[in-house]
């Protein structure tokens, strides 16, 4: 088998110098994670300072390391381990010569349509399909995905975040994709923007400034920012794709059906007639597989299997995967969208709740986070779609919350209190929705509920 790296080769893409041989099948910056065979790369960060981990990264089976001071074992040695990152990750983008690599951002549902594109092009490509992992999409995720790639790729996937106007400027530049995707733009992380969403939306197009020449931008047609997003596409010089559930976009929704796991649908995704499902529920994950479609498309993809693959789409944990769970007189089930939460994803996992046949609905709602000013405001603005959920008991989780009234909620100072009152609440033929804000910790209540259940 062919190594993901050689010692010489990270040396040759980084510029540094090699202690003694060795192979790497996979790359890595979290000590805890290597499993064997990997380059260990020792990143400097504000708490702590990788080359700690050193020592417990070959002692868990990494063949090598990147390094910035001389340590025991293979290592190449590099001024600064960060740039070095870069360095490898562009070394890898520019040997998959062969790859169509795709970009994807948004401020809701970019990790989502991301994993289903991969799921996509996995059905097309099994063998030669690479993706970001998890939600590595920020300044140390994007190169460590794109220092993951082999040469042999031929569809690359990567996810790209941002919270300050600049960054995905930057990572695009890295990712150098020929096709680029913008799910949706709400206004996430508004508090850095001081002109609101029209700012988050000049954010996200920048998207389109590392698209390779010839390469295709593509857009939600619905968004109300989306002339914002069509401006940026016509600047760089790229084609355009339009997709959305209305209007002339170019693919659109033709017809559909839901229930209450999913929706069965039919296409026009730019002249061809597509009949297909996805399975996750939400007026969003339809508007998110419309993306899907006109990305494989671009790509020049199988629009069949993308279909069979967005029908598999089950389950994403935190973002939508559903629980049965042993609750004292029956089963309950719970909707984990617990990975996170701002205003627009907010209001669609409440109105995938509202459609879940219920005896009762129940919710846990975490603080969203990063919304500066208007963050009392948008938190009171729930309450419209709490109650057009039909939630029958509701807790509240985190300081920003205080500003949400709903006669009856129980206002909780954190996940361990969620958990508390989710033992105590849930009933045979409930639905349970977990959702917040990352930070607010509501993914331990999910896994706490669905490792050992409910008493």
């Amino acid at each position: 088998m062919t190594p993901l790296w050689t010692g010489e080769d990270v040396a040759a893409a980084t510029g540094g110098r090699l202690s003694a041989p060795f192979e790497a099948e996979a790359v890595s910056f979290d000590s805890r994670e290597v499993i064997g065979g990997e380059l260990f790369v020792a990143l400097k960060g504000t708490a702590s300072d990788g080359h700690d981990f050193v020592a417990q990264a070959f002692a868990r089976g990494a063949s090598g390391a990147l390094v910035s001071r001389p340590v025991e074992g293979p290592h190449v040695l590099v001024p600064d381990t960060m740039a070095a990152l870069e360095a490898l990750g562009a070394a890898a983008r520019a040997r998959a010569g062969s790859a169509r690599v795709i970009g994807v951002t948004g401020s809701v549902g970019k990790t989502g349509v991301k994993d289903a594109l991969a799921r996509a092009f996995a059905r097309i490509a099994p063998d030669a399909t690479h993706a970001s992992v998890k939600s590595y999409n920020n300044h140390t995720g994007v190169p460590l995905s794109l220092a993951r790639m082999p040469a042999a790729t031929r569809f690359g996937v990567f996810e790209m975040g941002m919270n300050h106007a600049g960054e995905i400027a930057a990572l695009t530049r890295q990712v150098r994709p020929h096709v680029a995707l913008i799910t949706w733009v709400a206004n996430a992380h508004i508090e850095n923007f001081a002109d609101g969403e029209p700012g988050i939306a000049r954010a996200k197009a920048e998207i389109f400034e590392g698209v390779q020449p010839g390469g295709i931008g593509i857009w939600p047609a619905d968004n109300p920012h989306a002339p914002i997003l069509k401006a940026a596409i016509d600047r760089h010089g790229l084609a355009a794709l339009s997709f959305g559930l209305s209007g002339s976009a170019d693919v659109r929704l033709v017809e559909a059906r839901a229930d209450a796991t999913g929706t069965d649908f039919v296409a026009d995704v730019a002249g061809e007639r597509l009949h297909a499902r996805v399975g996750l529920a939400g007026r969003h994950w339809l508007s998110n597989a419309l993306g899907v479609l006109a990305t494989v498309k671009a790509a020049g993809g199988d629009l069949a299997e993308a279909g069979l693959a967005l029908a598999a789409l089950t389950g994403l944990p935190g973002r939508g995967a559903r629980h049965r769970l042993r609750v004292a007189d029956g089963m309950a089930t719970l909707i984990d969208e617990s990975y996170n939460a701002n205003p627009a994803s907010m209001a669609a996992a409440l109105g995938v709740l509202g459609e879940t046949p219920a005896r009762r609905r129940l919710a846990v709602l975490g603080a969203m986070r990063e919304l500066g000013g208007a963050s009392e405001a948008l938190h009171q603005a729930l309450a419209a779609p709490i109650a057009a959920a039909g939630v029958s008991a509701l807790a509240l989780v985190g300081p920003e919350m205080a500003a949400l009234n709903v006669p009856g909620a129980a206002h909780l100072d954190d996940a361990a209190a969620a958990l508390d009152w989710a033992r105590r609440t849930l009933r045979d033929g409930d639905v349970l929705l977990v959702k917040g804000s990352n930070s607010v910790g509501l993914g331990a209540l999910v896994a706490a509920l669905t490792q050992g259940g409910a008493p």
